[in-house]
């Protein structure tokens, strides 16, 4: 699922292993959740939301839509 979390990470001055941190996932998750390589559960992707202050919406691109 393509995502904006590697740019919201840096626009925070962020290390993959504070966002981690911040997010209570390991570093290899976020680079996983960066990459794309892994989607976030509905659990964690609220919680990226609640982090960042922004809807799941403007963060995760939704595959589904139009």
């Amino acid at each position: 699922m393509k995502n904006r979390l590697k740019l919201l990470r840096v626009e925070r001055g962020w290390t993959q292993e504070q966002m981690g941190l911040a997010l209570g996932v390991s570093r290899q998750a976020v680079i996983a959740l960066e990459t794309e390589r892994h989607d976030p559960s509905l659990d964690l992707a609220y919680r990226i939301a609640a982090v960042f202050a922004r809807p799941v919406e403007e963060i995760f691109e939704n595959p589904h839509s139009g």
